[in-house]
């Protein structure tokens, strides 16, 4: 990706709320209510990431409270066992799926669809817990604004595709939307244009309307 593209140490939430392994099966809704959070990392030692403990972890005891012979016969037995757990240790599901600070946001994306889940734990080369990052982070790149953009655009991919002495290229930028307009000498790079404006952070939609130089201009 071309300029300034954020990485996931940019984004993290570095405030995290986590918990032990000994923490109690009420400690951690208590805290995931608390915190306004849908899962928690387990913690080992000095803050080694050991786990996660999610709403999921949890929902086998309510699922048996009212029916349990029933129950047990329905739950695989993997949710079975976590039906009777009391601590984060014996809830969490282990080994944690984590990302590291300086994985890119389309690495941490893929992660996250791949297993399934809302939010990553962000861990150093140590597995020590440095942050979260979650789904709503991931979007917040849409919310730059459409100058920066544009800025980006004219900065460090027209001029290496479009030299101006061969081409008159323009950009605009409205809502995330990026047009491309002008005359190239070489239209072959139109779709590379666009294929490297749309990995721009914070880009919705690419409109490539170039046209080769040697057509007459649009009225």
């Amino acid at each position: 990706m071309y300029g300034t593209s954020h990485l996931v140490g940019d984004i993290m939430t570095r405030s995290v709320a986590a918990v032990g392994r000994w923490a109690s099966f009420k400690d951690v809704v208590g805290l995931m209510h608390d915190r306004e959070v849908s899962a928690l990392p387990v913690l080992a030692g000095p803050g080694r990431v050991v786990g996660v403990v999610s709403e999921a972890d949890l929902l086998p005891t309510e699922e048996l409270r009212d029916s349990p012979e029933k129950g047990y016969a329905l739950l695989p037995p993997a949710e079975v066992v976590k039906a009777g757990a009391v601590t984060a240790g014996d809830l969490m599901s282990s080994p944690a799926i984590t990302v590291r600070p300086r994985a890119t946001l389309a690495e941490a994306a893929r992660l996250m669809a791949r297993n399934k889940v809302k939010r990553l734990p962000v861990v150093d080369e140590r597995g020590l817990l440095k942050g979260v990052v979650s789904r709503g982070d991931l979007l917040k790149v849409f919310l730059r604004e459409d100058d920066d953009i544009a800025d980006e655009v004219r900065r460090d991919i027209v001029p290496l595709l479009f030299p101006p002495r061969e081409s008159d290229v323009g950009v605009a930028v409205h809502d995330g939307v990026t047009r491309l307009s002008g005359r190239v000498s070489d239209m072959s790079l139109a779709p590379v244009a666009a294929r490297l404006v749309r990995a721009v952070e914070g880009v919705v939609d690419v409109e490539c309307d170039l046209t080769w130089k040697g057509d007459p201009p649009r009225p």
